[in-house]
């Protein structure tokens, strides 16, 4: 127990060496909640997408700048707006991306013309992109080393839940009230919960200890962690941070002791999201194309995510147990096998259901594990900018 003499705290050892308490779980749900309406608002458009081609009478290559937009937004805020997260903090850059993406999917469902939705669903991407970084970053600075992978992983399952329910959701407003309402569903939902969270969510303790900001703060939120501490005339530290690095957070990614991690890292994001989106994006209209119902082709769809959000689970608890980057390569070359595999079974709904679930257990799974393995990679200073 720390006492009125003590000289400097770690928030590092500090949070390791406490139970998680439940002003932890708190942020936890926040952050999952953040997620969820991201994975919602970012598979949306997959959905919605056939109904679209039908109703603009398009032809399927119109339909790729739509997707492509969105992406190129997520890429865009991923990678811009992260620096922004570390050196302003990771709460007041996430509320200002979930009002970016709220407005901006609203905005989309009064669009009248592809063009107009190109640039709107670009917007949306760049709020999505920022969020999503931030809500990882987020988590595991409140996360003990222990249990950080299983417990960043499952508030990542936000993401894959988001992304289910959008499907189910989808195929429902669409029968009673057009595409239109999935996209303005997906913008209502973030502006509402945004005054809860502005309330509720901390700024990351670990950061204000780096940063050398607001020391009562700092105090409040430790004695949130764990009341019985004794903290008065204390100092704060964060492990890792003892050295003040020069540069921006994007050159520090490159520093000699991080380079290697750092491209693997970006390779392994490469290929794991090309895979995820391009399957979000085009199976439900690659499936409406085989003859079956818009109701059977969302449902199909959502099974990458519920294997998703289990993959996400098993995963992240394994990650804890062994070593998380074997179990990571293991569970990537299986994702190979199973997404090959539904090109050759889209013919038969069930048995493409069953392909979807398991590639999404592997490969999305798999990227829910990636974030958190990045995000305990990476020192503080950068930690934003690296998760991005």
């Amino acid at each position: 127990m720390a006492n009125q003499h003590q000289q400097s705290v770690d928030i590092t050892a500090f949070i390791d060496r406490n139970r998680v308490s439940p002003f932890q779980v708190t942020i936890v749900v926040l952050c999952f909640l953040i997620v969820a309406i991201d994975g919602f608002d970012t598979a949306a458009i997959g959905f919605i997408a056939p109904v679209i081609r039908s109703q603009w009478q398009l032809i399927p290559t119109q339909l790729a700048p739509v997707f492509g937009a969105g992406l190129a937004g997520l890429m865009a805020g991923a990678l811009l707006i992260g620096p922004f997260a570390d050196r302003f903090g990771r709460k007041r850059v996430l509320l200002i991306c979930v009002l970016c993406f709220g407005i901006a999917s609203a905005a989309s469902a009064w669009s009248g013309s592809l063009n107009e939705l190109i640039w709107l669903r670009f917007l949306t991407g760049l709020g999505l992109g920022g969020a999503m970084p931030n809500a990882i970053t987020l988590t595991s600075e409140y996360c003990p080393s222990a249990r950080r992978s299983f417990l960043v992983t499952t508030m990542f399952c936000g993401f894959t839940v988001g992304s289910a329910l959008g499907g189910l959701v989808a195929a429902a407003l669409i029968e009673h009230y057009g595409w239109r309402a999935v996209l303005l569903a997906g913008g209502v939902a973030p502006l509402l919960m945004l005054p809860l969270l502005a309330w509720l969510l901390p700024e990351s303790v670990r950061y204000l200890a780096v940063t050398g900001r607001r020391r009562q703060q700092v105090v409040r939120i430790l004695m949130r962690i764990s009341a019985h501490e004794d903290l008065s005339g204390a100092t704060f530290t964060a492990t890792q941070t003892q050295t003040k690095h020069a540069g921006s957070t994007v050159g520090r990614l490159f520093r000699p002791d991080l380079l290697r991690g750092t491209l693997l890292l970006w390779l392994t994001f490469f290929m794991s999201l090309l895979v995820i989106y391009l399957l979000s994006s085009w199976l439900p209209t690659v499936l409406r194309n085989t003859g079956i119902s818009l109701r059977t082709a969302a449902l199909v769809t959502a099974m990458f995510q519920v294997g998703g959000t289990l993959g996400a689970i098993v995963l992240g608890w394994l990650m804890d147990r062994i070593n998380p980057h074997r179990v990571l390569a293991v569970s990537y070359a299986a994702a190979g096998v199973f997404t090959a595999a539904i090109g050759s079974l889209t013919a038969t709904p069930w048995l493409a259901g069953a392909a979807v679930f398991c590639a999404g257990f592997c490969v999305s799974g798999s990227q829910v594990g990636a974030n958190a393995l990045s995000a305990a990679f990476y020192p503080t200073d950068c930690r934003a900018t690296g998760v991005s």
